[in-house]
C-alpha cells in the first residue's frame, strides 16, 4: 500500500496543527512545529489567501494525516459516516476514533498513531481474545483489545505497562493497567474527540 514517506514533521507544518505523528518528539523543543512555524517549501513564510475550496481541501488533507488514512479509504469513511444516522461529520469522526490503531494510541500502549499501526500489523493485540493485525479494524461498543502474553514479556510493552502517567485515556475507554487491557464503553461524542477541526468543512468538501 502506498505511505506517505516524505519528513512526516512537513505534514504539521502544512497544516499549522500539531498532528503528533512523531511521538514523544512531538512534545519537545525538537518538534518541527515549534522551531518553523510556518509551511514548507520556498514560499513557505509567504501570505497567500486561501480559498472556499481551498479552506475544505486542507481541512480534509488535516484528518487524513492526523489519523493516518490514505484518500481511498477515507473517502469510504465518509460514505459510511453519511449512511449513518446522525451528523456526518460527527460520525466521520466516530469511525476514525473507532480504528484499531487509534484506540491503541489513545492508550497509551504506543507513542504514536503510525507506531501503534505497526505493533497492529505485528500481531500484539487482541481483540475479545482473538488476534487482530489490521490497523483499520473498526472497534464497536463492548469490545476488549488487550496486548498479548507474550508481547507483554518485551522490553516495548514492559515500558509502557510499568510506566506511569503518560496521556489521559479517554472516557469512552475503560482501560485495566494491571491486566493490560481496555474495553469500549461507547463510541466517542463529538466533546469526547480532542481533534482540534472543522468536520463540517470535509462534509462540504465531499458534497461538492
Amino acid at each position: 500500500m502506498a505511505r506517505y514517506t516524505d519528513a512526516v514533521c512537513r505534514q504539521c507544518r502544512r497544516e499549522g496543527q500539531k498532528l503528533f505523528l512523531k511521538g514523544e518528539r512531538c512534545y519537545s523543543a525538537k518538534c518541527g512545529i515549534t522551531r518553523r512555524t510556518y509551511a514548507p517549501g520556498q514560499h513557505g513564510q509567504g501570505r497567500k489567501k486561501i480559498s472556499e475550496y481551498g479552506l475544505q481541501f486542507r481541512t480534509k488533507q488535516k484528518a487524513k494525516h492526523y489519523y493516518g488514512v490514505l484518500e481511498k479509504q477515507f473517502h469510504h469513511y465518509f460514505e459510511m459516516a453519511e449512511n449513518k444516522q446522525g451528523i456526518t461529520g460527527e460520525n466521520l469522526l466516530k469511525l476514525l476514533e473507532s480504528r484499531l490503531d487509534n484506540v491503541a494510541y489513545r492508550l497509551g500502549w504506543a507513542s504514536s498513531r503510525p507506531e501503534a499501526r505497526q505493533l497492529v500489523v505485528h500481531g500484539h493485540f487482541t481483540v475479545n481474545g482473538k488476534k487482530v493485525n489490521i490497523p483499520s479494524y473498526l472497534l464497536k461498543a463492548g469490545d476488549v483489545i488487550s496486548i498479548k502474553e507474550k508481547s507483554r514479556q518485551s522490553e516495548k510493552f514492559k515500558s509502557v505497562l510499568e510506566g506511569s502517567g503518560g496521556r489521559p485515556v479517554p472516557k469512552w475507554l475503560d482501560k485495566n493497567a494491571s491486566t493490560a487491557e481496555a474495553k469500549v464503553i461507547n463510541l466517542p461524542a463529538r466533546d469526547e474527540i480532542d481533534f482540534e477541526v472543522e468536520e463540517h468543512l470535509i462534509v462540504e468538501y465531499y458534497s461538492k
